[in-house]
């Protein structure tokens, strides 16, 4: 059999360096936009158990999803203790308005507190890729973040879209680590380095663009794969990371496919399927390549 249903202690959580567990399932919101589409994305998700909310600045989408939040939370017996929401610095706000731009994320969220705050992108907006000045934005952003995780506005701080060397400038250069990075993670980008670097440094690694922006769940060897665990290519590209401890943040309008992509806790793939979805790693990405950013 590939697949079969996995212990009792199958874990659905991840510890993060800050002592704090974190779903290993969230809900990606990245082009998720409208009021009513947020709020019956955010409405499906709690209903299928996610406890994990992924936003950010240039997604335009946070006040609508704090008040989703905010209106869906009673609705399941849930407070705001119950969920996880994570939101990100936008390149434009890097370096002297990384304060303003945080405290106005927490504003359009309407929290007290965000669990996550990520530097979305280690370069700046209005700047090339290579221009010097990005490590010393990069640098003045993330002291920005540690005075308002010290002050209890940000509950972990963390990075998205870093490279190696740049998660290696940053370890040399913090007060207080990161707890995260998020970047793009699938069978055909296995990021291996990047994740001996993580593991190293006891970051957790996430993902993001599980599906490869669709590509994936078309790929022969994967819908094989399904067809014979009687799953579907999304469920087993997300299973794959889970299986792994990777955080994965499938993103959805759709309520049937919301709650599709929550069923990846109840089976686990065998080890040779694991290593045969791992073998499709060729380094193509599907997403932005941060690997010039100075």
């Amino acid at each position: 059999m590939s697949a079969s249903a996995p212990s009792s202690s199958s874990p659905t959580s991840v510890l993060l360096n800050t002592g704090v567990e974190m779903p290993l399932l969230g809900l990606g919101t990245y082009k998720l936009c409208g009021t009513d589409h947020v709020y019956q994305a955010v409405d499906a998700a709690l209903a299928a158990g996610y406890r994990a909310f992924d936003s950010a600045a240039v997604y335009r989408n946070e006040a609508d999803l704090g008040r989703a939040l905010r209106e869906l939370l009673p609705k399941y017996g849930l407070t705001r203790k119950d969920v996880f929401i994570t939101s990100k610095l936008g390149p434009k706000d890097q370096g002297e308005g990384a304060m303003e731009a945080a405290l106005h994320s927490l504003s359009q969220l309407d929290l007290d507190y965000i669990d996550l705050y990520l530097i979305h992108w280690p370069g700046t907006q209005g700047l090339v890729v290579t221009d010097q000045r990005n490590p010393g934005n990069r640098a003045q952003s993330w002291a920005t973040l540690e005075e308002l995780h010290s002050q209890g506005k940000l509950k972990a701080i963390g990075v998205s879209n870093y490279t190696p060397a740049h998660m290696r400038e940053l370890m040399q250069n913090c007060r207080i680590p990161p707890a995260l990075l998020q970047v793009e993670f699938h069978p055909q980008l296995c990021q291996t380095e990047l994740r001996r670097v993580c593991k190293e440094y006891e970051v957790c690694f996430q993902a993001y663009s599980s599906l490869g922006r669709g590509e994936l769940v078309t790929d022969p060897i994967v819908m094989e794969m399904a067809k014979k665990c009687g799953r579907t290519p999304a469920q087993v590209l997300l299973r794959w990371a889970v299986q792994q401890g990777v955080p994965v943040l499938p993103k959805s309008s759709n309520p049937d496919r919301i709650k599709e992509n929550a069923e990846v806790f109840d089976f686990t793939l065998s080890d040779p399927d694991m290593e045969t979805l791992s073998a499709l790693d060729c380094g193509h990405r599907c997403c932005w390549d941060p690997s010039d950013a100075a």
